[in-house]
């Protein structure tokens, strides 16, 4: 599958590139995971964060929502009937990918960093103190809802709001600009291991391991392998939607500024 860039859309492009590089490169460097770490925690919250607001959506309440410090992370909600559950069940991996998507498309329609910044800081601080505190408080009473989970989930969801409003607020308009890009491919690369870990999980070989896929499975009678492959389908899906909205010209639209790797203007 081709995709035309338009020259618009080059430094874009730069720049994403360069972010996936770096991240990829740090895969391979000892104990260079140290600094994507608050990345990965970021992640776990989108994550968790889909499941909770799949829930509200459909009509569901939510019991708690926890990050761990291993990054792995437990939603607690009312399930309802199949349909919601599907959706709660797949609002995870996809959320996930979704949000880095949307990351994208506001970073190609020439939204300011910083404000797109502050607007994750915020959502972030909202899943933090309404699913990740009050929330398990209310419900403490509730089968399977404990309080252990809220000081890592209470740590983490501030230093990770006050971060990344420290970056919105004092950041150079290019390194802000660069971040979220670099935040937008961490969201997309993390939700593509994320779906192949639980790909390999789902294997009818596989170890028995508490995933969505196989919650699914269990409520459904359906693989979990089936549920792997659905999301893993649905996320390439919204990729390359996001992907080719990144290539096409904008010119009608204002311009993006301040990218650390713009084209020299001819004058």
């Amino acid at each position: 599958m081709k995709i035309n860039i338009s020259a618009d859309a080059r430094p874009q492009v730069r720049t994403l590139l360069i972010a996936a590089v770096i991240t990829i490169a740090l895969w391979f460097i000892p104990f260079a995971e140290i600094l994507t770490y608050p990345f990965r925690i970021f992640v776990t919250f989108i994550h968790e964060g889909g499941h909770a607001l799949a829930a509200v959506l459909t009509g569901n309440s939510v019991a708690s929502l926890s990050v761990s410090p291993d990054t792995s992370g437990l939603t607690q909600t009312t399930q309802g009937g199949f349909i919601s559950q599907a959706l709660i069940s797949s609002a995870g991996y996809v959320g996930a990918m979704i949000y880095g998507a949307l990351l994208l498309f506001l970073i190609r329609r020439a939204v300011a960093a910083r404000a797109v910044l502050v607007g994750s800081a915020g959502f972030i601080f909202f899943l933090t103190i309404v699913f990740g505190i009050w929330k398990p408080l209310v419900n403490t009473l509730e089968p399977g809802v404990h309080l252990t989970g809220i000081p890592f989930t209470l740590v983490a969801g501030i230093v990770i709001t006050l971060g990344l409003v420290a970056i919105a607020k004092y950041a150079s308009p290019r390194v802000a600009t660069f971040f979220l890009s670099f935040l937008a491919v961490q969201c997309v690369l993390n939700a593509l291991l994320d779906l192949k870990t639980v790909f390999f999980l789902s294997s009818p070989f596989g170890p028995e391991v508490h995933t969505d896929a196989a919650n699914m499975a269990n409520a459904t009678g359906i693989p979990a392998m089936f549920w792997a492959v659905l999301w893993i389908g649905m996320s390439f899906l919204i990729l390359s939607m996001a992907m080719r909205f990144y290539a096409v010209s904008q010119r009608k639209n204002a311009a993006q500024q301040d990218l650390p790797f713009e084209d020299p203007v001819e004058v």
